[in-house]
């Protein structure tokens, strides 16, 4: 039940190591939902050759594009996901067909380059925190790119609360690490996202 975020370098195999997860738990009779993937735009078509050549049995429906289902019709939208284990769609697509994503009782929500949700306050970021599911995966090789602020974001769609509010999370670490260098509160801050 709680979030994980796998951040690994670029090349290290997040993108496998996720299918992998989903396809141990369909065998598992875990994975009874399909499952949200929002990525970038550029990398639609390599999810899809990656599950094609290394999880086939994975049934992946693509999400993006002028042949998707309408935005406006939740209902065709919610039965139409039923026949897939995974389905991907973008940062672009999320806000706008937000209404229609989150109407779905999704298995599990995953974003890859989830650094795209590092500002707290942008559309991408409210909509993926939209997002109804009981596994929610964050794949990504820079979880923290300038400020913790970006981790804290992360974080939160994550594990909604478990760093405090965003308010509170400056008070208590961004502010003392970041500009008072203070030790003892970054490992406090480790202490906590070290499980996940």
């Amino acid at each position: 039940g709680l979030g994980a975020c796998l951040a690994d370098d670029m090349g290290l195999g997040k993108t496998i190591t996720f299918l992998a997860l989903l396809l141990q738990q369909r065998a598992e009779g875990r994975l009874t939902r399909p499952v949200l993937l929002v990525c970038p735009t550029s990398v639609v078509d390599n999810w899809q050759h990656e599950a094609m050549r290394f999880t086939p049995d994975l049934r992946v429906l693509i999400h993006h594009g002028a042949g998707r289902v309408a935005r406006a019709d939740a209902v065709a939208f919610a039965s139409e996901v039923e026949r897939y284990d995974l389905v991907v769609t973008t940062y672009s697509l999320l806000p706008r067909d937000i209404e229609t994503l989150a109407s779905v009782a999704w298995g599990g929500v995953a974003l890859d380059e989830a650094q795209n949700i590092k500002t707290a306050a942008t559309k991408q970021s409210r909509a993926a925190r939209r997002l109804h599911a009981p596994m929610r995966v964050a794949l990504t090789g820079t979880p923290v790119e300038n400020r913790l602020a970006e981790f804290w974001s992360i974080m939160d769609f994550l594990n909604g609360g478990y760093l405090g509010s965003h308010k509170r999370f400056h008070e208590r670490f961004a502010n003392a690490i970041e500009r008072g260098h203070d030790a003892d509160a970054a490992r406090r801050l480790q202490t906590l996202i070290r499980p996940f």
